[in-house]
């Protein structure tokens, strides 16, 4: 991937530095696909993911870090998010970073290509902005909490203070603790466990290309089953011997889905 810009946005009663690069298509004429990340993920963690896939569908690729992750701005030591956290990114920081980028989606509507928080993120964007979102491919996205999603974050919260992973995240994040304590506090605090957007599904009108592996330890099939139950345009892709993350347990798989998609749908 390309060395990172960063851009200025004033978020939360504060200024935000945003970590970004560009792959893929260098023309502005082409399909701008913009890529979310996981709840523990940065520009760098995706590696050559992005670029591989834009190559493959000739589109010019965004890649960026939420505040809190990667090179963006740490999360304040003392802040906690709120259940609404992946609300207030699809309908502020995004729509922030566009502005800033001056990116104008309503002239050139984007692609979105959410994964896990990141997925859920593209969703909420899609249903709050209709006019400016082309399609939407969202992996092992989360529409509701379920049991195996808190048991799987629980089991995270042991291996960052007992293992290495605390050293492992701090090669993608300049503040690992900001990136696992932001994402970690939110989903196990217990007014979450109410959290939903399966009402939202009903508002989106683009293309959705849902894609979840089999064995995927974060969430059940119910999940993008039950986007496809509330929005019947929706494609789904189910990969067996695939986890949480179908771009690396089964890369080819998934770019070849997504070109596909694009080119039925572009």
């Amino acid at each position: 991937m390309s060395e990172s810009r960063f851009a200025e946005i004033h978020w939360a009663g504060r200024p935000l530095r945003i970590e970004y690069q560009w792959v893929g298509n260098t023309a502005a004429t082409a399909p701008l696909m913009v890529f979310l990340h996981e709840g523990l993920g940065s520009v760098a963690m995706w590696r050559d993911f992005p670029q591989r896939l834009c190559e493959a569908t000739q589109c010019r690729g965004l890649v960026y870090s939420r505040p809190g992750y990667g090179r963006s701005t740490a999360r304040p030591v003392d802040e906690a998010w709120d259940p609404d956290f992946m609300h207030r990114q699809a309908y502020e920081v995004l729509p922030d970073l566009l502005q800033a980028l001056q990116i104008d989606a309503l002239a050139q509507p984007l692609w979105l290509f959410g994964h896990s928080d990141g997925g859920s993120i593209a969703l909420l964007y899609a249903a709050r902005f209709p006019g400016q979102v082309a399609g939407a491919v969202v992996m092992a996205p989360h529409i509701m909490v379920e049991d195996i999603s808190v048991a799987s974050i629980e089991q995270a919260r042991v291996a960052y203070t007992q293992t290495d992973l605390r050293e492992r995240l701090a090669r993608y994040h300049d503040d690992p603790d900001s990136a696992f304590w932001g994402w970690n506090g939110v989903w196990l605090h217990p007014p979450f466990r109410q959290w939903s957007i399966e009402a939202d599904m009903a508002a989106i009108t683009c293309p959705l290309l849902a894609i979840q592996g089999v064995d995927d330890e974060y969430g059940t099939l119910e999940q993008i089953r039950g986007i496809a139950r509330r929005a019947p345009q929706t494609e789904l892709l189910e990969l067996a011997g695939c986890g949480h993350s179908p771009h690396r347990d089964r890369p080819d798989d998934v770019i070849a889905a997504v070109a596909a998609f694009v080119g039925r749908r572009g």
